[in-house]
Parts: C-alpha cells; structure tokens; sequence
C-alpha cells in the first residue's frame, strides 16, 4: 500500500517521510517496549557498526522508496522491488559466501530481463528518474537485508525500526514544513507510519531466522497486487513494456516460488 499512500498525498518527499517517520517510529518504540522492557532503550548501545549501517542504509532506501513512487507509477517500482531477493542473494554470496543454486542464478537473469524490459519502456520520459529511484531503493534494501542476516546478534528491529523512522524524521523535518498538511492528509500519513511500522516489525523478526534471499523472496510476493491498487484507486493503467516486464517477473518468482515449495516438501535424509 506504500504507493496508495505516497500518490494519494500532495505532501512533497520529505514531508511524507516525516510523518511517516514520527508515527512509525512511535509505534515500533511501542513495541519494543512491550517485548523487551527497559532493555529496549539501553540496546542502542549494542547496535555497534552493524546495526547503525542498517538502520542508514534503510533509511537511504527509504528515501528513494518515496521518491520513486512520486515520479513514476506505482506497478514500476513493484516489479522492480520484486527483484530484491535475487540482488540479496549476490550480496550473500559476496560477502557471506551463502553460494545460490542453479534454480537462484536462472531466476536472477530472467528477473533482469523482465526489469530491462520495463525501464526501456521509459527511457525519455519522465518516469525514468522514478525507475532508476527504485533500482537504487533495490539494491540498499538488498543490502540492509544481508547485513541484518550477517549481524543476527545485534538489535536490528531497533537499528531498522525507530532508529531509522528517526533518522527519516529528522532529515524530512530539515528539507520541509511538514506542519503544512491537512488533516485528510495527515490521517492518510499517520496510517501509512502504522502500517509501515507492522511490515517492520515482521521483516526484522522474520529475516534472523531465514536465508537473506529467501526473505526477499517472501517480501516480493506484494508484486501481484501492488498494479491492481494502483489500477483501482489512482486509476494508472500501466503501459506494454510495464506489463511485459511485469510478466517476465512474476513468472519467474511463480517458478522460483514453486522450486521451494517442492524442496521443503521432500523428506530430509537422516
């Protein structure tokens, strides 16, 4: 629902940013709170170099997030999103040598194809900037995920949670009047930090106990439905390269998808 929300504003970047920071950030404090105490505010000493590279490179990613969505539409920036785990998993092997199979290497290269596809679509237009935004939104999402996956030890709902909403808070509040919002506007905002603040919540839960790819994977099955909403309530009817590329995308995550299932099925060998 992300671009439902960005589009269904007149709020510039940065206030959206703002807004959604303070609420969401709010929220994840809330919780923190509730599962870990007082521990929860003494753990921002345990967050070391790991844990406030996650939480800047998110809020980078974040950034671009936003922009993206306000300068194209939103079944680009959801394709190209989707591709997240595969960049994941480049990461991974590089860093934490977590070597990808075959069926990885396959969906990788059909998934760059089909994002190919797409951004030639809006070569000279206007929407390019948004799509290289959501490239770049891609790749720092790819790596906050590995880093998270690197770093199990260290507080990382907190570095990607309210210490990022923080970070997001306080740059939004230095480029913008985020006071100059209606209430409409306002609600809209405040349900979009909320909402941003669960899918973190579950995300930062979620990928300490699973392969960096593999939580990217799970993350881009939002893909299907993100050009419906954006069809039904802001009426973007994408364009043949978006639909193609798209096509491209989502049948390669369909067979991907499937190739696990299958596997975890199968009987391990005592």
């Amino acid at each position: 629902m992300a671009g439902i929300f960005t589009k269904g504003v007149e709020a510039d970047v940065w206030t959206v940013l703002f807004w959604r920071g303070a609420l969401a950030a709010g929220m994840m404090w809330g919780y923190l709170s509730w599962r870990d105490g007082a521990r929860a505010f003494t753990d921002c000493a345990r967050l070391g170099w790991s844990g406030w590279a996650a939480a800047t490179v998110g809020s980078l990613a974040t950034i671009c997030f936003i922009a993206a969505f306000k300068n194209t539409a939103v079944a680009n920036v959801a394709i190209i999103y989707a591709t997240v785990p595969f960049a994941a998993a480049a990461m991974a092997w590089f860093w934490m040598r977590e070597r990808p199979g075959l069926a990885t290497l396959v969906a990788s290269a059909l998934c760059l194809i089909g994002v190919a596809v797409m951004v030639s679509g809006s070569a000279g237009t206007p929407h390019l900037k948004g799509d290289m935004l959501a490239v770049g939104m891609t790749v720092l999402m790819a790596l906050m995920m590995v880093i998270m996956r690197r770093y199990p030890e260290r507080p990382m709902t907190l570095a990607v949670g309210p210490i990022s909403c923080v970070q997001l808070v306080i740059v939004g509040w230095a480029m913008s009047d985020p006071w100059n919002v209606s209430l409409f506007e306002f609600v809209l905002l405040a349900g979009f930090g909320l909402i941003h603040a669960t899918a973190i919540i579950l995300l930062a839960e979620g990928v300490k106990r699973i392969k960096a790819a593999e939580a990217g994977l799970l993350g881009a099955l939002e893909m299907p439905l993100v050009p419906i909403w954006g069809w039904l309530i802001l009426s973007e009817i994408p364009g043949m390269p978006t639909i193609g590329g798209g096509a491209i995308v989502l049948a390669t995550l369909c067979w991907y998808l499937s190739l696990s299932v299958v596997v975890s099925a199968q009987p391990k060998r005592v």
